[in-house]
């Protein structure tokens, strides 16, 4: 499977600012100076509570400000969802210090801002706004409403709006008029991390100039009651490395951060900090929490970063670590870095900043890319605080309790995961001894961004970072798998589609199609024993796609995995017993599915995908997103093959938010029916496809994601930013709206979203013949498995018999994000040799 990758061209990415805030307060200098000195901000909890639990410490926010930007009041809400207050402060800083302005529609061009929709937003976190859901169950708790198995009683609670991953992402884009790409990423501890890796290929491949990204997660009661479950929580800060260490603990914040291309920097007069060399990412296929004891995973994932950087190891003189502080995670992540590094391991530094603001999950990445930068910047490691003891199943320098001058132009920084998600990315110093230019902050040194700032650019070809004037491999579909309703494969599907008529069910007020029968009836016992719903539905797909395809997973085979409302039901049944039994009703067997990698992880773990792997978390559009995550892996030369999945589950959870939220209960919502299911597309390079014989169904020709960035559950009536998304996929895929054979929308039966794609539509200027096909509208609403659905149909649509010719495929979430992308007939398009 292996050949000479042909990749795309080479785009340096810089780092412009910085924005923080943690235990340490606000301000990303705040937190530098306190880190580096070594200052443990992990003490006894005081405005958050935990009652019950002998570990209520943690790197807590005190007396947070509130965010310049009010997403509240348009949605008659008062009560903040402090995830979102944190990415938004964080934001603040760093667009303030951007050195890049946003110019809004017609202002005229000035060289140190971008038009809006040349910015784009990557927001990575592991909870959200699950504090905001905990809030509402105990309200209907508190009002005397049944939390049971069937309905969860949560009434018309708009705070629920505030929960989902991809609100906070629209959130940031409103806040500040950002229409490019707007992506949220939920592969747990890693998710900041896995934004910015996909927040480069954005810019790389030129769908945007800048990206806004980072993460937050604020401290909620299920993340203390889920560690405590599986005995990961420590009494005291956590100590990593130390031999004496016995559990993390947690903390909250965000850090967020402005990225671009040199060039645009160098145009704006931009201050540049960093520049973002390379990055990593694989999963283990080991278990759903314990790390390969190894590190293999997670040493695939260091080398990919440091390859894809042009370095060798021994470029690499600090890293700054995972380093939770449990047991089992700190002699794992050891073991990682001696496999990846080898004999230059002896002489690398690895602390870890969670000695001393607390674990800060999802946010964790960001946060942690700050220290390291700004750790670049000063020439300084921090130190790892608490530490005791060398223990030898670590062994690697952890600065142990102060910080110290070190000489470094390059750093890394690793984040692994909860389903064994990993990531590692390498940082390049901005040195002052070869470039001048602007000064971030008093300490930082200066940049001109003419010169070369760290590293051989035209160097940067293995693993993905391709040298200029390279040309990327096309990416085309060999296999789709497919539960929807009745349906158990695609040709079931098809029937379905081609019938028209789809058994539902009634459900308090919604329309349901539930998938019948037993998703995990194929998957062994003992694999599916700890499997909830979700991950059965994207086992059973991913399983469906690689057998038509004819491949077996292995290292060279991702997963990407787009979910818009999530594990609600595993979250729901470790949550519920401790509202009303204490925090120690917890189950542990459960705690690891409540977050959003679960599924993916399980596809990782049975089938032995052991790639990249990702979960994008852009609701309605989830799908959508993960489809182009999984293209840009592809021509990056990230993979060879990405198991690419849209799955959702109607859970009593999700169907309670569903039924509060207004639209899609009553006179508006009576066209509308949810859907159960998950459609995976086997996506491959067209040459690894070549060399193993396979035969395409379809080419994936390019797509586009754009933002209407008009706040939380708000679209642009006239339907703008759906237009842009379409006309920019069909130029990525140089194909006219006039060769266009079909367009399958994503009307689902709404009439304030349906209106403005449909007029968005009419302008593209279609032939007569194209075709316009709603399937949502027929089948039901599959949430985040939508564009999966969509593309499913067009493919065995050829294989009917229907028109060869190029299909467009849209996929929107209810907050105005659109992601669009072009398939052909591999006739259309045939694989260049």
């Amino acid at each position: 499977m292996h050949e000479n990758r042909r990749l795309a061209p080479h785009r340096r990415i810089v780092i412009t600012s910085l924005g923080a805030i943690t235990a340490h307060g606000a301000g990303a200098e705040e937190l530098w100076q306190r880190v580096r000195g070594g200052e443990v901000a992990i003490r006894p909890l005081r405005e958050f509570a935990v009652a019950g639990l002998p570990a209520a410490i943690g790197g807590e926010i005190l007396g947070a400000p509130r965010p310049k930007y009010d997403y509240l009041a348009p949605l008659g809400l008062t009560d903040p969802e402090p995830a979102i207050d944190y990415a938004l402060i964080a934001a603040e800083e760093a667009m303030a210090g951007a050195g890049l302005g946003v110019l809004e529609e017609g202002a005229a061009p000035r060289p140190d801002a971008l038009p809006a929709h040349r910015w784009g937003v990557a927001f990575g976190s592991c909870n959200s706004g699950i504090h905001s859901a905990e809030k509402a169950v105990r309200r209907a708790v508190d009002a005397g409403r049944t939390v049971g198995a069937d309905e969860l009683g949560l009434g018309d609670d708009r705070h629920l709006l505030l929960v989902s991953p991809q609100f906070c992402a629209e959130a940031l884009s409103s806040a500040f008029g950002l229409k490019g790409p707007v992506l949220s990423v939920n592969t747990a501890c890693a998710s900041s991390a896995h934004a910015l890796a996909h927040a480069v290929e954005q810019i790389r491949a030129g769908r945007a100039d800048a990206m806004l990204v980072g993460g937050s997660d604020a401290l909620s009661e299920m993340a203390y009651y889920g560690f405590n479950s599986v005995e990961s929580l420590s009494s005291r800060p956590a100590r990593p490395y130390s031999r004496d260490r016995d559990g993390l603990s947690l903390g909250a914040g965000a850090g967020m951060m402005v990225l671009t291309s040199a060039e645009v920097a160098a145009a704006a007069g931009a201050p540049i900090i960093a520049e973002v060399l390379g990055y990593g990412m694989s999963a283990d296929g080991y278990h759903a929490t314990a790390p390969h004891p190894q590190g293999a995973g997670a040493a695939r994932a260091i080398r990919a970063a440091i390859d894809s950087a042009g370095l060798t190891p021994a470029d690499v003189p600090y890293i700054n670590g995972h380093g939770t502080g449990t047991p089992k995670n700190d002699s794992a992540e050891s073991n990682a870095v001696r496999a990846a590094l080898g004999d230059a391991a002896q002489d690398v530094v690895l602390s870890s900043t969670k000695s001393m603001i607390g674990h800060l999950l999802g946010a964790a990445g960001a946060v942690e890319a700050i220290v390291t930068i700004l750790g670049l910047r000063d020439q300084t490691v921090p130190p790892t605080a608490g530490f005791a003891e060398t223990d030898p199943a670590c062994g690697l320098d952890p600065a142990p309790n102060t910080g110290r001058a070190l000489p470094m132009r390059v750093a890394a920084s690793n984040n692994f995961a909860f389903a064994g998600a990993n990531a590692c990315v390498v940082y390049g110093r901005a040195d002052a001894s070869t470039i001048t230019g602007k000064t971030y902050g008093e300490a930082g040194a200066t940049v001109h961004a003419d010169a070369d700032i760290v590293g051989e650019s035209d160097a940067t070809a293995a693993g993905g970072q391709a040298r200029a004037g390279d040309v990327a491999d096309e990416v085309v579909v060999t296999g789709i798998g497919a539960l929807m309703g009745g349906a158990g494969d695609t040709e079931q599907l098809w029937a379905a589609w081609q019938s028209g008529t789809v058994p539902a069910e009634s459900h308090n007020g919604l329309r349901l199609a539930r998938v019948s029968g037993d998703p995990g009836a194929t998957i062994p016992a003992k694999q599916r024993r700890r499997m909830d719903r979700l991950g059965q539905l994207a086992v059973a797909t991913s399983e469906q796609a690689l057998t038509a395809a004819g491949l077996t997973a292995d290292e060279r085979v991702g997963v990407v995995l787009g979910t818009g409302v999530g594990p609600m039901s595993s979250i729901s049944r470790f949550f519920e017993p401790t509202v009303t039994g204490g925090p120690l009703q917890g189950n542990p067997a459960i705690f690891p599915n409540t977050v959003f990698n679960a599924a993916a992880g399980q596809v990782a773990m049975v089938l032995g995908a052991k790639g990249p792997t990702s979960t994008l978390t852009a609701g309605h559009a989830a799908g959508a997103a993960a489809l182009g995550t999984a293209f840009d892996l592809l021509r990056a030369g990230r993979a060879d093959a990405v198991l690419c999945t849209g799955a959702d589950e109607l859970s009593p959870y999700a169907l309670d938010a569903y039924r509060g939220a207004g639209p899609f209960t009553g006179r508006h919502g009576r066209d509308f029916r949810l859907a159960e299911g998950s459609v995976t597309l086997l996506l491959e390079r067209a040459g690894a496809a070549r060399e193993r014989g396979a035969t395409p169904l379809a080419v994936l020709a390019g797509y586009a994601t754009t933002c209407d960035a008009l706040g939380i559950a708000r679209w642009d009536p006239r339907g703008h930013g759906v237009e842009r998304a379409m006309r920019e996929a069909l130029a990525a895929a140089g194909v006219e709206p006039a060769e266009l054979t079909a367009v399958w929308t994503a009307a689902a039966g709404l009439p304030a979203v349906d209106g403005p794609e449909r007029r968005a539509v009419d302008r593209l200027g279609l032939s007569a013949n194209c075709a316009r096909h709603e399937p949502k509208r027929v089948l039901g609403d599959p949430i985040g498995a939508g564009a999966q659905l969509a593309a499913a149909l067009a493919v065995t649509a050829w294989a009917h018999g229907g028109v060869q010719g190029p299909v467009l495929v849209n996929g929107s979430s209810l907050g105005g994000t659109h992601t669009s992308f072009v398939l052909r007939p591999p006739a259309a398009a045939p694989l260049a040799s």
